[in-house]
């Protein structure tokens, strides 16, 4: 019987990757603002995760203060404390304009062409082959093509860029081996003198601001506003990871799903006009980033709780996506929920930017799939990544045959 007083996202069991979802309604029916072993705080519950997401001010995202032990002076600290998503503003607010002036809506209507083009040379592979694996397959290998199309990165020095996501990503972990970090600052290290030269080219040659992206992060704003060299380079780091990660596990997880809910699958092949609602609950069930963290910027109470200031919390967001106060019948699949307002890319200011292009990557490549492969089923047993804080799987192999 698990004991949600002694949960410790450091010392986690093992079943706990496979399906951590036990131990979050535990947690959320028994001990919501969970003070665990290191001071921190662990938060389960739907309301209290939105009200922090809704008051950037009290419940800060920078994370120099919680980060330095973790890196010291290391090129991964230097990377995760200039990225957008762990500042706040005014670093924050310039990156982000910059990001979303090349991501409006035109501009990511004009990707489907291109997209439905990929989703479907990817599918004739599978489909020769009669079999694959959906993570290097398919699931990780649009969202690569994507971001480096955002970035203008040509196609033949695209071969790392998976590599060195995931050895970044690893490394923000609860816990950290000496191996993670390791490659993970090897990772950054690499990334950094492949950016030098990309940008070089493109502040040589740039591209279309209103296409790519990286051309509107070197030019700046009409007003003469820049980033600095180090903020450019690791914001480019930052976009290529954030999109790839979420949208490859949003795939994954998806595919696996309607595996697992053969109903809801019948239901979404015979009403392809329902994938926009599936999308939704494919993020809400099984988040692709199922945590966040938050510092105190003063003394302020959550959940009836008093947190003094430079409390550090971790939102668990893959908790707050199956609160039943907020989402009836929390633990079922069902591709027409709604309302469905899920965390799955948080909320308020720091609200995922590229979270319409995922969903974008989402729709296409999971119903693209489901036409073409109405029939498809597992070849052996999926294989869960053994990470907390990104679910999503690093196999999955099936037969279309």
């Amino acid at each position: 019987m698990f004991a949600p007083e002694s949960f410790d996202l450091r010392a986690l069991p093992a079943d706990f990757y496979d399906d951590p979802f036990p131990y979050y309604r535990a947690l959320r029916e028994r001990d919501p603002v969970h003070l665990m072993p290191d001071g921190a705080y662990f938060l389960t519950r739907y309301a209290d995760i939105l009200e922090i997401y809704r008051d950037p001010k009290t419940f800060s995202s920078d994370k120099k203060v919680e980060f330095h032990p973790k890196y010291g002076d290391s090129p991964l600290y230097e990377h995760h404390t200039t990225s957008l998503v762990f500042n706040d503003p005014p670093l924050h607010t310039r990156v982000r304009r910059l990001i979303m002036g090349a991501l409006s809506p035109k501009a990511i209507a004009a990707m489907e062409p291109a997209l439905i083009a990929l989703v479907d040379r990817l599918l004739d592979g599978i489909e020769k082959q009669q079999r694959a694996d959906l993570i290097p397959e398919f699931a990780a290998a649009i969202p690569v093509e994507v971001i480096g199309n955002l970035l203008g990165v040509p196609h033949q020095e695209r071969g790392p860029l998976r590599r060195w996501s995931l050895a970044i990503l690893s490394a923000l972990e609860p816990s950290l081996s000496p191996e993670i970090s390791q490659a993970g600052n090897l990772a950054v290290t690499e990334f950094l003198d492949y950016l030098r030269t990309l940008v070089a080219d493109r502040t040589r040659h740039p591209g279309d601001p209103e296409k790519d992206v990286l051309t509107r992060l070197i030019q700046g704003e009409p007003d003469g506003e820049r980033l600095t060299e180090t903020e450019l380079l690791h914001n480019c780091i930052f976009i290529l990871n954030a999109g790839h990660e979420t949208t490859t596990n949003l795939i994954g997880n998806a595919l696996q799903l309607l595996l697992e809910w053969p109903d809801q699958q019948a239901l979404l092949r015979s009403n392809p006009g329902l994938i926009g609602t599936a999308v939704e609950e494919f993020l809400r069930m099984e988040s692709s980033n199922q945590l966040g963290n938050r510092l105190t910027a003063r003394a302020v109470d959550v959940g009836g709780v008093p947190f003094p200031p430079a409390t550090q919390i971790t939102l668990c967001i893959g908790a707050a996506n199956r609160d039943p106060a907020q989402f009836p019948d929390p633990d079922r699949l069902d591709i027409q929920r709604s309302p469905n307002r899920h965390l799955a890319f948080g909320s308020g200011p720091h609200q995922c930017a590229g979270m319409h292009v995922s969903r974008l990557e989402g729709r296409i490549a999971i119903s693209r799939f489901l036409a073409r492969f109405p029939n498809y089923r597992t070849a052996a047993p999926p294989v869960r990544s053994r990470r907390a804080r990104f679910r999503g799987y690093v196999a999955l192999r099936i037969e279309v045959g």
